[in-house]
């Protein structure tokens, strides 16, 4: 029987610095190479159909690294925007930011802005790329803007929250991959992983290959999902 390839997946991309600092390397290069391997692995997820690819790329935490760090971090983003680019239009991938934009300098918002606005029509796949994100955050942006259009409690709704949250429009993820032999979410769509399957290996994030994604898309089609429900959907009492 054909195993359904998942709709949304979420990726928590860690162990860059690790892999840099384990080859005697400066943190950016490891940074730099994190980079190549998410412009792989969007290629690969595209490649089998995937609808919607969600990239843990820097969270709120991360503003209280080393400002030097921060920079590298920043203009290798900016080197991803304008290289990737030609490759979203090409393969009709939709590039979308999720996160508090408010820390990000006016030059890397307005980067953003053009590389989502070019982008925007297309429907093969969309990238989200976490940035400068919380999950409680976002889910405190979601709940103050629901506020503002609730008459009384009796209008907030699961539906209506879940469609002020930043991935709108997406499904929730199916899967959830992360790196690095870390076992945690990290503030990482809390809201939307209610029911997602996961996945973790010990491969630091610039050593994960196509071949280790293919195979946590494998582990994750072996897998009985039941929403909460008995398995065939009946529950008999005997």
């Amino acid at each position: 029987m054909e195993r359904a390839i998942p709709n949304h997946v979420g990726i928590i991309m860690d162990g860059n610095g690790r892999w840099a600092e384990m080859r005697g390397l400066p943190r950016s290069e490891g940074h730099k190479r994190g980079v190549e391997r998410a412009s792989e692995i969007v290629r690969a997820a595209c490649g089998i159909g995937i609808k919607a690819l969600s990239m843990y790329a820097f969270s709120l935490e991360n503003w209280k690294r080393p400002e030097s760090e921060i920079s590298v971090i920043m203009s290798l983003l900016e080197t991803f925007l304008i290289n990737d680019l030609d490759n979203f239009m090409k393969e009709n991938i939709r590039f979308r930011v999720i996160g508090n934009r408010a820390k990000l300098s006016a030059h890397i918002r307005d980067l953003i802005g053009h590389v989502e606005n070019t982008t925007e029509k297309n429907s093969r796949m969309v990238v989200h790329c976490a940035l400068s994100y919380g999950g409680r955050d976002e889910i405190v942006r979601a709940v103050k803007r629901l506020l503002v259009s609730a008459g009384d409690a009796s209008d907030i709704t699961e539906e209506k929250l879940g469609c002020l949250m930043d991935t709108d429009g997406a499904p929730d993820p199916d899967l959830i991959i992360r790196t690095s032999g870390e076992q945690r979410l990290s503030n990482f769509l809390l809201w939307q992983s209610a029911y997602s399957e996961f996945f973790f290996t010990n491969t630091l994030w610039p050593d994960f290959s196509r071949e280790e994604f293919l195979e946590a898309i494998y582990q994750y089609q072996m897998r009985d999902r039941r929403f909460g429900k008995v398995k065939g959907g009946n529950f008999q009492c005997i």
